[in-house]
């Protein structure tokens, strides 16, 4: 690869990553959370999922909606070494007519270098790397 290429994917990394801080997750902010069925959480993992499958997973899949949102549990991060965290459920209609079960996980003051708050999710079945760890664990 040459020198060229690598500033040009180098930025285009840097690109996607400012970006990504600067999409509705970034509407979390302020240690008051969302409801986990809210419009910007709700799109923001649309969004994100549809990004990833073009990039990653190369599927064509998209979310067309979430329902039967609920939340699982939450911390209040009111000790000094927990953070706020607030799981949440539903399902996922996808495009090719499949309902999958998501998990999502939005977590205080865990954006970039501890920046913002931060919202993972995990849909069963997609998560082939096992970024979530096993049956999306980690979000659960």
């Amino acid at each position: 690869m040459s020198m060229k290429s690598l500033i040009i994917a180098f930025a285009a990394t840097v690109g996607f990553l400012l970006s990504s801080f600067a999409s509705p997750a970034m509407a979390f902010s302020g240690g008051n959370f969302p409801a986990c069925d809210a419009p910007q959480v709700l799109s923001y993992i649309q969004n994100r999922f549809v990004w990833t499958d073009r990039h990653v997973l190369q599927r064509g899949l998209a979310i067309e909606s979430i329902e039967r949102v609920h939340r699982n549990r939450s911390s209040n991060g009111h000790e000094y070494w927990s953070i706020p965290r607030l799981y949440c459920h539903g399902t996922a209609h996808m495009n090719d007519g499949h309902k999958r079960q998501i998990w999502w996980l939005i977590e205080g003051g865990q954006g970039f270098a501890g920046l913002r708050d931060n919202l993972e999710f995990c849909i069963s079945g997609l998560d082939p790397l096992k970024v979530h760890g096993a049956w999306c664990r980690s979000v659960r």
